[in-house]
């Protein structure tokens, strides 16, 4: 579990390279992609199922992304997209590709659906915890404003 949890950390990392983000950025979001993993793989070990896994792994993605911007004081998403990396279904995009050439159409189609919901736990779960934070931050600022009008 913490080699695989390590190499999350290297692999956004190096993502974080391609996509030029620099300093204190660079290693916020490589250690945000290892903890985005690591919830993954403590979800499979409770035996959750795998879209729920990545489903609660994007949240806790979103909510480590949102924390960091906020003390680093830059955009969310620069943190958010390299810190996804390690959560992208690369493997099941590759198989569903694999099994149309080897027209195998049955696993093609299971590991096509998988991938799809797969893909949508991870949207779901970002646009949750994102819709929450911009909520609250228009009620904050309503509420501010009501204070000093008064």
């Amino acid at each position: 579990m913490f080699i695989q949890i390590s190499f999350a950390v290297l692999a956004t990392f190096g993502f974080g390279i391609i996509f030029n983000i620099r300093g204190k950025n660079l290693i916020f979001s490589a250690l945000v992609g290892g903890i985005s993993w690591g919830t993954y793989l403590f979800c499979l070990e409770l035996n959750t199922s795998i879209i729920f896994g990545y489903f609660v792994s994007s949240i806790v993605l979103t909510v480590c992304s949102e924390v960091a911007a906020r003390f680093l004081k830059t955009p969310v998403t620069s943190i958010l997209i390299s810190g996804l990396i390690p959560l992208v279904p690369g493997s099941g995009i590759y198989y569903t590709m694999y099994y149309i050439l080897e027209k195998n159409t049955e696993k093609a189609i299971s590991k096509g659906a998988e991938t799809l919901f797969i893909a949508v736990a991870l949207s779901f779960g970002i646009v949750v915890v994102s819709s929450l934070v911009r909520i609250i931050k228009t009620g904050q600022k309503n509420r501010h404003s009501r204070n000093i009008s008064q």
